[in-house]
């Protein structure tokens, strides 16, 4: 099988030049100094790097994970090598600016990069990841003072950073957190309490650790009003910022996933010695606000990672069923004839088509979302500005849940291609799908995004997110000039009219007693709406690539826009009219999980 191959040659071109117009970033001041070809040049060593030092032990990682005797961390080698080339090659700070020592990249460029890691090596590619989250909190809400100590080691790898949230008794329930900061005359902070689930929480592969810390100042403001954020060290610092004696941080426990093995999960415990040094990052009592920063930069990364896993799981069951001959299809279907490539039967076309709308549609979405980000970047008109700010947000938990839900439908599609195979530990497919299952689980579960939608993002500033979503599906479908994707586009329309009508139901059922019924009924809700999204970002898709078709003589470049315009198809034709379910759930405010009793389970 030829698998080394981490991502179709023509998909990233495509997605980033054609799709997105990438490239016109550079008219910008702020990317002036960069071109296409020097962003293909980042791709290009992304690729090299992810192939040559990532993939080779994703799956040794995955067989040796790491271990813990009481005193240290330690894991394969390959590990380590391969977060050095990834520190050394600038890629943790290449969003930053040039006086920051970054490559001023575009967030669209920066998440195309991640996609070669992703695809490689999700575990070891966790390290590097979780720090640039934790960059970012740090240089939107730190003091200058705590900037200084942390972020230029953060930015060269020399510091990585984790985002310490989840406590033993409290999950997704920030509210009930127990971990408490006390405040000192020096204005440092004692830390206390314990955290469970913290990824690459301990390892030697970096000098120190920051880990941004929720905790409560005793005599604050109840429930999440009270939570305040700290970044805490695994060592401190000396007055010469040289590192120093260890905090009163300790690794309690390594956490045995399903998935992810690689990468450590950690159960840490913060001050029972009563030493813990914390640092406040902003101001008291808004440190939920400031980590939501981090979560949901860290939610479009999730759902991209998860659309990635599901490409690289889609790649590897599409090699698979190339090679592999079994049966027999008439006319040739004579016991004496050869057998068949497993590629030619129609369910098995069915699943790899699949697989491919599930995740080459994650990739566009994602990049949809990182290019908002760009255009939000670089926006000089404050109403557009605006505007561009509500549809990001409406998006989030789109970007975040859509892709890892059907990036491990489309991982375990791929388990399916191989059959018996795919259920074998000789073969990768079955680990695909156990990385990619944990992408529903953190950064906030698709449960919690999907409340988040029905409840407040689509209602948040009178409704303004959708109303320019709207617009802008609106615009790319009066702009189709291409028979194909006209006809996508016209059994898109009336679910748009449906979407109207479901919307204008809710917003008058949230205002009565019934609205308890979306809490049980918020999935629904999700689905039609992510159905829609990605039905367009399909159509954006297909519109381009059939508007290339006519443009190349390149045979393996017109399968490649043939087989966008099929997938495509694929969804509007087969997923799209789902649902209709969920449509119907909720005009009739159907009760039936509300009333459901515990007492019945």
């Amino acid at each position: 099988m030829a698998t080394d191959t981490l991502i179709n040659d023509f998909e990233l071109p495509f997605q980033l030049y054609d799709v997105l117009g990438t490239q016109t970033l550079t008219e910008h001041a702020k990317f002036s100094e960069h071109s296409r070809e020097t962003f293909d040049a980042v791709l290009d060593t992304a690729n090299k790097i992810a192939t040559d030092l990532f993939l080779p032990h994703n799956h040794l990682a995955d067989k040796n994970e790491p271990q813990f005797d009481g005193k240290k961390v330690s894991m394969i080698s390959d590990v380590k090598v391969a977060f050095d080339a990834f520190r050394d090659s600038g890629f943790i700070a290449g969003r930053y600016s040039f006086e920051d020592g970054g490559m001023q990249l575009p967030e669209t460029i920066m998440t195309a990069v991640a996609g070669y890691f992703m695809a490689a090596n999700p575990s070891t590619t966790a390290y590097p990841f979780l720090t640039t989250a934790a960059i970012n909190v740090i240089s939107h809400f730190a003091s200058d003072d705590i900037k200084a100590a942390f972020m230029p080691r953060m930015l060269t790898g020399e510091f990585t950073g984790t985002m310490a949230l989840t406590e033993p008794h409290a999950g997704s329930s920030l509210a009930d957190i127990k971990t408490t900061a006390v405040k000192q005359d020096d204005g440092s902070y004692r830390i206390k309490g314990s955290k469970i689930y913290i990824s690459a929480g301990d390892h030697e592969l970096s000098d120190n650790i920051v880990h941004l810390v929720l905790a409560k100042i005793p005599g604050g403001p109840s429930g999440v009003k009270g939570i305040s954020l700290f970044a805490v060290p695994k060592y401190r610092l000396n007055d010469d910022m040289s590192v120093g004696e260890r905090n009163d941080v300790h690794l309690t426990g390594l956490i045995h996933k399903l998935g992810y093995r690689g990468a450590t999960s950690t159960a840490l415990s913060f001050g029972d010695a009563g030493d813990c040094y914390g640092y406040l990052i902003g101001d008291e009592h808004f440190g939920l606000r400031y980590m939501f920063k981090m979560m949901n930069e860290a939610r479009i990364a999730v759902g991209f990672g998860a659309a990635m896993i599901g490409y690289r799981g889609y790649q590897y069951s599409l090699d698979y069923a190339k090679d592999r001959t079994q049966g027999r299809i008439a006319p040739n279907n004579k016991p004496e004839d050869d057998a068949t490539a497993i590629i030619q039967h129609g369910d098995v076309k069915r699943m790899l088509l699949a697989q491919k709308a599930y995740s080459e549609g994650g990739i566009s979405l994602c990049l949809y979302g990182s290019n908002l980000i760009d255009r939000i970047n670089t926006c000089e008109d404050d109403t557009l500005k605006n505007e561009l700010t509500e549809l990001l947000d409406l998006l989030t938990p789109v970007l975040k849940a859509w892709p890892s839900e059907y990036g491990p439908k489309a991982n375990d599609l791929g388990i399916q291609v191989l059959g018996g195979a795919g259920y074998t530990r000789e073969y990768h497919a079955e680990q695909f799908w156990r990385d990619n299952r944990l992408n529903p689980i953190h950064e906030g579960t698709n449960g919690v995004q999907a409340l988040d939608l029905s409840f407040r993002k689509l209602w948040q500033k009178g409704g303004l997110g959708i109303q320019i979503l709207k617009r802008e599906i609106t615009q790319d479908l009066e702009n189709i000039t291409t028979p194909e994707t006209a006809a996508l586009a016209g059994k898109l329309t009336p679910y748009m009219g449906q979407l109207h009508e479901v919307l204008v139901h809710l917003s008058k059922v949230l205002q009565t007693e019934e609205a308890i019924t979306l809490t049980g009924n918020a999935q629904a809700l999700m689905n039609i709406f992510a159905s829609i999204v990605l039905s367009w970002i399909w159509i954006r898709q297909a519109s381009k690539a059939e508007q290339l078709l006519s443009t190349t003589q390149d045979i393996e470049q017109q399968n490649f826009y043939k087989g966008k315009i099929q997938a495509a198809k694929y969804f509007i034709d087969w997923e799209l009219p789902l649902i209709n379910r969920d449509i119907a759930i909720l005009n009739n405010d159907n009760a039936v999980c509300t009333d459901m009793q515990a007492d019945w389970f």
